[in-house]
C-alpha cells in the first residue's frame, strides 16, 4: 500500500507542492500535456533545480498571461470538466476549488457560487491546482493514505485583493478550521501558507501528524519563489510503502471542554454555541441535567483541537456564567471527507462527503443552500435533499 507524507512545517503554496511532486518523480512532461487540455489562454511551465537556504530543491515556474477576469466557481468547474483529466485527478481538483469557494463564502458571508476568486481564479492558480492533481495521480497518492504535518502559516501581513490582511489571511484560517488541521508555530514574519496551498493540503490529508510508519521510496523537495535567510522555503513530499494496514479514518488528538451551568437564560444557548464555533471549536453541544437542589441545568460540551483550547476556554467564560471548566484529552476518529458542488436545476448546492475504505458512506448537503434551492425550484425540501445526495454520490 502506498503511503504519502507532506512536510508543511515551512508552509505551502500551490507551486511549491507541484514542484515537490515533480521532484518526487511525477512526470513533468505528462503534467504539461494534461494542462494543455485546459480550455484557457496559453500557459507555460518550466522547471529547474535551485537552492533554498543552502539546500537543493526543485522549482516549477508558471507563466500565464495577466488577467483581471474574476471567475466564479461554476466557471472554474466547467474549465476542469472540459479538460478530460483522469477521473481521480478531476475529482480532486474539483474538491479543492469547492473547499476554496466555501472558505471564501464563509469569509465574505455569501453563497459559494457567488464568490469572485480573484487571485485564486487566476490562471496560474488554476494551473497549480490541476497540475498538483495530475502529479498526485502520477505518484499514486490520490488513492493512498496521505498524512500532512502540522502546517506553518507564518505571521505579519500580506497584501491581497481586499487590501492589507494579517497573516494567516481569513481564507486560510477558514480552510484550516473547517478541516481541524493543526497549525505549526514558525518564527517567520511572512505569509507561509497561501489559500491555494491550504486547500490542497486539507483536501489531500487523510490524517495529520509526523511521518507515518513506512519504507520511504521517493522524496521530493519543492521550492517557493523567495529564499529568506531564516529557513528553507520548501515543501517536502515523501512517498513510501506502508508497513501495515492503514485505518480508513482520520485520528486526531483533541480536547473536550465541559462545564455545568444552571443560571443562564436558556434563550442564549444557540448564540453561545455559535460563538464557540467561531472561536475555533470543532463542535459544541449542550444537554439538560438536574443540578444541585433540583435546579434545571445544562452540561455544555465543546470539542476542540489542542492548540485552540485557550481561545475556546476564553469564549466559554465570556459567553456563559460558568466559573470553571473541565478538560479531558480525547482521540477523535473522523471519516476522510471532501466537498463537492452539485448543480441542482441551476442552483449550486455544496455537499460534504465522508469515505469509509474509499467508498462514500455519507453525503450531507449544506442545509441553507438546499432550502434556497427548494424555494427557487418550488420543490419540497425533502425531495431536494434526496436528489442532491444522489447527485453527490454519482460525482
Amino acid at each position: 500500500m502506498t503511503v504519502g507524507w507532506i512536510d508543511a512545517g515551512n508552509g505551502c503554496a500551490g507551486d511549491m507542492l507541484l514542484a515537490a511532486l515533480v521532484d518526487a518523480g511525477a512526470d513533468f512532461d505528462g503534467i504539461v500535456a494534461g494542462l494543455a487540455k485546459l480550455p484557457v489562454d496559453d500557459v507555460r511551465l518550466t522547471e529547474q533545480v535551485v537552492r533554498r537556504h543552502g539546500l537543493r530543491a526543485r522549482q516549477v515556474l508558471v507563466e500565464a498571461p495577466e488577467t483581471r477576469h474574476a471567475r466564479h466557481l461554476p466557471e472554474i468547474l466547467d474549465l476542469i470538466a472540459g479538460a478530460g483529466l483522469p477521473g481521480r485527478a478531476e475529482r480532486f481538483a474539483t474538491a479543492v476549488f469547492g473547499r476554496l469557494a466555501e472558505a471564501e463564502a464563509a469569509v465574505h458571508g455569501i453563497e459559494a457560487a457567488r464568490v469572485h476568486f480573484h487571485e485564486v481564479g487566476a490562471l496560474d492558480a488554476i494551473v497549480d491546482i490541476v497540475g498538483c492533481a495530475l502529479g498526485l495521480e502520477a505518484l499514486g497518492l490520490l488513492e493512498a493514505s496521505v498524512t500532512v504535518s502540522p502546517i506553518a502559516v507564518g505571521g505579519g501581513t500580506v497584501t491581497a485583493a481586499h487590501g492589507r490582511l494579517t497573516v494567516p489571511p481569513p481564507a486560510v484560517l477558514a480552510l484550516l478550521t473547517g478541516a481541524a488541521a493543526p497549525v505549526a508555530t514558525h518564527p517567520a514574519a511572512r505569509e507561509l501558507c497561501t489559500p491555494t496551498g491550504a486547500a490542497l493540503l486539507v483536501t489531500l490529508a487523510g490524517a495529520y501528524g509526523p511521518m507515518p510508519s513506512c519504507v520511504p521510496e521517493k522524496v521530493g523537495v519543492g521550492a517557493g519563489t523567495a529564499d529568506p535567510p531564516g529557513h528553507a522555503n520548501v515543501v517536502r513530499v515523501v512517498v513510501g510503502a506502508g508497513t501495515g494496514a492503514a485505518p480508513s479514518w482520520v485520528s486526531t488528538a483533541m480536547t473536550v471542554i465541559e462545564t455545568t451551568v444552571d443560571d443562564l437564560d436558556p434563550r442564549l444557548w444557540p448564540e453561545v454555541l455559535s460563538a464557540l464555533r467561531e472561536a475555533g471549536a470543532a463542535d459544541a453541544w449542550c444537554a439538560p441535567v438536574t443540578a444541585p437542589k433540583g435546579r434545571a441545568g445544562v452540561v455544555l460540551t465543546v470539542l476542540t483541537a489542542d492548540d485552540r483550547v485557550d481561545g475556546v476556554c476564553a469564549a466559554v467564560f465570556a459567553h456563559t456564567s460558568t466559573l470553571g471548566v473541565r478538560l479531558s484529552p480525547v482521540e477523535r476518529r473522523a471519516l476522510p471527507r471532501d466537498s463537492v458542488t452539485v448543480d441542482h436545476r441551476g442552483q449550486a448546492v455544496s455537499v460534504k462527503r465522508g469515505y469509509l475504505n474509499g467508498v462514500v458512506v455519507t453525503a450531507q448537503p449544506e442545509y441553507e443552500e438546499v432550502r434556497a434551492a427548494a424555494e427557487a425550484t418550488g420543490q419540497p425540501l425533502r425531495q431536494v435533499l434526496e436528489e442532491v445526495r444522489a447527485a453527490a454520490g454519482r460525482l
